[in-house]
């Protein structure tokens, strides 16, 4: 059986349109790690990270976690309160990348 993947959109703010071209927006599907479970923040960050490579070190650290002044929103609720990098995302789910206050 195939592994779930969906389309997630990733809203960035000013700052970071530099490293993608200068998009305001960037588009990857995330893929679940078995055909049980539903894509997460980290797997679409993954592909985040093959697409847009030189993004992936201003949104996480060495550890591969989102870096401490980064925010992440999904579908409108912080990501932190949902699990973080294992959060799942839902269908048509936009991810808006904030610097933290």
């Amino acid at each position: 059986m195939a592994k779930p993947a969906m389309m997630v959109v990733f809203v960035l703010p000013s700052a970071l349109r530099h490293w993608v071209s200068g998009e305001s927006e960037v588009k990857v599907f995330a893929v679940g790690a078995d055909r049980d479970t539903p894509p997460t923040l980290g797997s679409a960050l993954d592909t985040l990270r093959r697409t847009h490579p030189s993004l992936e070190g201003r949104l996480r650290d060495d550890y591969g976690q989102i870096k401490s002044h980064i925010n992440m929103f999904v579908c409108g609720e912080n990501a932190q309160g949902l699990g973080g990098l294992d959060c799942a995302i839902p269908p048509g789910a936009e991810v808006y990348v904030m610097p933290a206050l």
